[in-house]
């Protein structure tokens, strides 16, 4: 695999795990905003999978 080609695919993995928390965050803002504690630890789990 040439060089360009693999860092264009460790950028684009970067920016779909970027991506990934992001939506996360945002997902677990709403969550808390309607106090669901369930949903918050489901995604609290989610995040500490993700890394």
């Amino acid at each position: 695999m040439n060089k360009n080609r693999q860092r264009i695919l460790t950028e684009t993995a970067q920016l779909h795990r970027t991506n990934l928390r992001r939506n996360l965050e945002r997902r677990l803002e709403a969550a808390k905003a309607r106090g669901d504690e369930h949903l918050m630890r489901m995604l609290e789990a989610e995040a500490n999978y993700l890394g």
